[in-house]
């Protein structure tokens, strides 16, 4: 290998890897399959390709191309070389908008592609549900297709030309009349012209096997129509002239409720209005561009859509909206249907297409959480069968204990599922071989194809006899042979297969659980089942996050795998497999691929299986750094609560705050300190949030006793709410506190704060608590309740664990579980706070009923006045806003309260999505400012800066107005404190 791996170097321009982290994280693509590469090499251009061929060919290597990783039948896995063409060779070369072609590399992503053609009114006809990340080379080797396909067909349909390297090293230009094609084909299929015309079903969505009856003379003796679909077995595709379709100018989505699935399927049929699905009319918007179908099991909350148990999703287009909405009615008054509804707002149109592209994610959960896998993700059969085919295939279900939701292309007839197969254990291996194929025979029987869009790889290829028979494969091993007799591009796919339930990613995984520290509740306990919710369908690689979207920021501003959340969770794999990753829990290449982990929780909601690399990252340092030192900022930054506290106490603020304002001493307080060198030292405000309350409300005892207050209460009951003094509100930010006592109590509601010494608690003989004791504030030392957040950010879980208890102690009494009785809210201002309140703790202390139950009581300040002061009104701000709304707020909490709260008190406009980069404790490491500093020029930066004057500039995260004060020099402020000024202003 090191002989190769140098050879390598000296052959090629662009990078060569490897190293443990280069070779992990390729292992897998989306399938259930694991394959451990000799090595990756990224090629700048063609030349590369061919000097990898050639090495690789000298030394008996095999080949492997690879777009974005998102194959759903392994075959983006390889034991050779992995050649990655998404960092070099990702370019859209030129658009010719008067041919409507553009020729493009095998790297690019295509979203790329639509928004290169897009200003000429011009789009790429399929669309994968992963468009935002996978590849042109890669729907090439697949012939994707994706919900278009009805009116645009596959890729396969698109492709005008193809620029091939053939394992030996030939240089092809594929095209029609046999154009490129290598020696030998054309003899092969002049002597098979029988069987090319009678042994492939007439399907629209026909994938498995070779495609050689695109070379009969009637079909134009189109060589790169009949390599697409051959999944990199041929050659390696480095360059494609690719035909584009006029995008309609406006579209309406016609939502349709049926009873279930089978009555969807079978109605989707009757929606195309004409006799071939490719037909002018689709493309020029008069039928439907999407047939697509998706059951309940699979939509998080069936609100907002028509009545039923399945739904198919019918987009129409037109030259102005009226027409794409008259075509979408037509289509409502025609089918037979529960209920419906037309939708025509650009944003109600993506919100719910989010909902069908995620599928792939969220059916790999079952509703009771069982784990669901591909294998039969995308089978096929005629359109006007798929009724009576998903009937029998649920019967099949049933026969074998097994569950799945289908959902997919209805109009094509092509069908995803995830099924709950048992793949860690013999017996469950087993019933998965015998379903594959007893289900083959089902589409077979169907008229059917066995894959109807994400090609064969390993998955189904063992199975291809069962629909073209013995001849016809064997036919595809000769052409294998024409195109690469050395058998040396992605063996043991298509031709000559592995068995399907070989190299399967789940044997090499610890049977025992892992011992870790936190819950992982929706997991069962079980790190290692908390690790595999990554199945590689890649959203976290998108190159910008779209609308409000917040993973994963350090993918976009490095554009490596390994600091993307699948690459992580890729890591964490091989770690626990501890095959090519050997050092567990001392693993330094998992440790650097969490470096950049921001720890923003993106993944958790935007993931469509909430992998939560946050949690996964505090896990792993906890363990990485048992018994060890650890670094300079873990102990400055994971300890700030503690570090505050002591200011506090000694009413040294000032004190530091000068001493951070000299330069050489601040230079060396942040390289001790771990600090990096372009931060400045936040300023520590000289009297605590706490401090001020406790003088104020001490003045207003003092107060009404002086007008003869007895105690009794002069009004009505008011709700009384809990507000948490959050270290940054606590120490940095006091105004936001201060701001936010104004507003809750001009809202009618009686503020608090949590005790500061432990109350005594009455128990039963059995232990259980009964109540309070007389004795309130018992002598003693003082203390604080605290989240934990910045020791289980650094991963000092046992610390957190200790501070966490802490505060579940000082504040048990307001947790005490009393029949007909209401806990007080706890309104908990810093959004990475709450989402620690409301996440970590309950998932750290597992095992304390107190943490579920002080969680369930955490509310936002904006939950705060919608649910205990609805009747109040803010003030009128009547201003735009700009700004971001918090990563943690986001994926944990959701804005929702926020959003209408602003929308009452007048402020315009949406804060950015995205992530301001500071994130903590992350920004501020010694070696994270250009990776900090590139996320937060990524949106929220850009939004401030175009922001006109007047802008409120809202940042309710301390790290973000930290981070606008820091690089732009802008004053981000809380919502409280705009509504408090407000308040001001109006003299309430």
């Amino acid at each position: 290998m090191t002989d190769l791996a140098a050879e390598l170097r000296g052959a090629v321009r662009g990078e060569v890897g490897f190293d443990i982290t280069s070779r992990a994280l390729v292992t897998m693509d989306a399938s259930n399959y694991r394959r451990v590469p000799l090595g990756v090499v990224a090629p700048r251009d063609v030349d590369d390709v061919a000097a990898v061929l050639e090495v690789c060919r000298t030394h008996g290597v095999p080949v492997v191309a690879r777009g974005g990783g998102t194959s759903i039948a392994g075959q983006a896995t390889g034991t050779g070389v992995v050649l990655d063409f998404t960092r070099h060779m990702n370019r859209v070369l030129s658009v010719d908008p008067e041919a409507r072609t553009a020729v493009v590399q095998p790297g690019l992503v295509l979203d790329r592609l639509q928004e290169a053609a897009a200003p000429h009114g011009l789009r790429f006809g399929p669309d994968p549900a992963t468009h935002s990340r996978c590849t042109l080379g890669g729907m090439i080797g697949n012939n994707s297709c994706g919900s278009h396909s009805v009116a645009w067909g596959t890729t396969a349909d698109s492709v005008r030309e193809l620029a091939v390297v053939t394992a030996r090293g030939e240089r092809l230009r594929l095209g029609q009349d046999w154009a490129g094609a290598p020696q030998g084909l054309r003899a092969l299929v002049e002597g098979e012209l029988a069987r090319l015309r009678t042994g492939f079903p007439d399907l629209p969505r026909r994938i498995s096997g070779y495609a050689l009856d695109a070379l009969l003379p009637e079909k134009g003796a189109d060589v790169a129509r009949s390599f697409c679909g051959s999944e990199g077995t041929l050659g390696i595709l480095t360059e494609a002239v690719v035909r584009l379709v006029e995008a309609p100018r406006a579209r309406a989505l016609a939502v349709l409720g049926y009873a279930d699935e089978s009555a969807a399927a079978e109605a989707a049929a009757g929606l195309l209005p004409w006799g071939s699905p490719r037909s002018s009319e689709a493309e020029s918007g008069g039928g439907p561009l999407t047939v697509e179908g998706m059951a309940a099991d699979l939509v998080p909350s069936a609100a907002g859509l028509p009545g039923g148990g399945a739904w198919l999703f019918v987009e129409t287009g037109g030259k102005s909206p009226g027409e794409a909405r008259a075509h979408a009615e037509a289509i409502v008054r025609a089918a037979d249907v529960m209920d419906s509804m037309v939708v025509t707002e650009d944003a109600a149109q993506r919100a719910l297409w989010r909902i069908r592209e995620d599928a792939s994610g969220t059916a790999t959960r079952m509703p009771d959480g069982a784990e669901a896998w591909p294998g039969w993700e995308d089978c096929a059969v005629p359109p006007a069968r798929l009724g009576a085919y998903l009937r029998d295939f649920r019967g099949l279900l049933s026969a074998h204990g097994l569950r799945g939701t289908p959902y997919g292309h209805f109009g094509d007839g092509c069908i995803h599922v995830r099924i709950d197969f048992d793949l860690m254990t013999e017996a469950g291996v087993g019933r998965f071989r015998r379903f594959s194929g007893e289900l083959a025979d089902l589409v077979v029987a169907h008229g059917g194809s066995l894959s109807g869009e994400h090609g064969d790889g390993q998955a189904r290829a063992e199975l291809l006899p069962r629909m073209y028979g013995a001849e016809t494969v064997a036919l595809f091993e000769r052409a294998k042979g024409v195109w690469d007799p050395d058998d040396l591009l992605n063996p043991g796919m298509l031709v000559r297969p592995a068995p399907l339930d070989a190299n399967l990613r789940f044997s090499v995984l610890p049977r025992r659980p892992v011992d870790v520290a936190f819950g992982y509740p929706a997991d069962g306990g079980d790190f290692s089942s908390a690790v595999r919710r990554c199945v590689g369908v890649a959203k976290c690689r998108t190159t910008t996050a779209a609308g409000s979207a917040v993973m994963c920021p350090s993918f976009r501003a490095t554009g490596e795998e390994a600091h993307s959340t699948r690459g992580r969770a890729r890591l964490l794999h091989e770690m626990l497999a501890g095959e090519l990753v050997t050092d567990g829990w001392r693993s330094t290449e998992v440790r650097d691929a969490l470096d950049l982990c921001l720890s923003c929780k993106g993944c958790r909601s935007d993931c469509p299986v909430e992998v939560d690399m946050a949690t996964y990252k505090a896990e792993f340092l906890h363990h990485h750094y048992e018994g060890r030192r650890r670094p300079a900022a873990h102990y400055t930054m994971g300890w700030l609560p503690l570090w505050l506290r002591w200011v506090a106490r000694t009413r040294t603020a000032p004190v530091l705050n000068a001493l951070a304002s000299v330069r050489p001493l601040a230079r060396a307080a942040k390289r001790l300190g771990g600090i990096a060198p372009e931060r400045e030292i936040p300023r520590v405000a000289g009297e605590t949030f706490s401090r001020w309350w406790v003088r104020r409300f001490g003045a207003q005892l003092r107060g009404r006793a002086a007008a003869g207050w007895t105690g009794e209460p002069a009004e009505a009951p008011r709700t009384t709410v809990l507000l948490w003094p959050d270290t940054f509100t606590e120490h940095f930010s006091p105004s936001v506190g201060k701001a936010a006592v104004r507003v809750l109590e001009a809202a009618g509601l009686v503020v608090m704060l949590p005790p500061t010494r432990r109350m005594r608690v009455r128990r039963s003989a059995r232990g259980d608590a009964e109540g309070v004791g007389i004795n309130l504030w018992a002598p003693g030392r003082r203390m604080r309740v605290c989240c934990g957040l910045t020791y289980v950010s650094t991963g000092q879980l046992d610390r957190g664990r200790a501070v966490l208890r802490r505060t579940l102690d000082l504040m048990e009494p307001y947790l005490l579980p009393e029949p007909g009785g209401d806990t007080p809210p706890v309104v908990v201002l810093e959004p990475s706070c709450a989402a620690a309140l409301r996440t970590d703790l309950p998932e750290l202390l597992h095992d304390d009923p107190r943490a579920a139950r002080l969680a369930s009581v955490v509310v936002t300040f904006a939950e705060a006045l919608e649910r205990y002061a609805p009747e109040w009104t803010p003030p009128p701000v009547d201003r735009p806003v700009a700004g971001q709304t918090h990563c943690h707020q986001h994926a944990v909490l959701g804005d929702a309260p926020d959003r209408r709260l602003r929308e009452a008190a007048g402020l315009t406009g949406e804060p950015s999505g995205g992530c301001c980069g500071l994130a903590g404790n992350f920004g501020f490491e010694k070696g994270h400012f250009e990776v900090s500093k590139t996320c937060a020029e990524e949106q929220l930066l850009p939004s401030v800066r175009a922001a006109p004057e007047g802008t409120v500039i809202l940042a309710d995260g301390f790290s973000c107005r930290t981070q606008l004060e820091q690089l732009a020099g802008v004053r981000g402020r809380h919502l409280t404190e705009v509504l408090a000024d407000a308040l001001e202003a109006r003299g309430s």
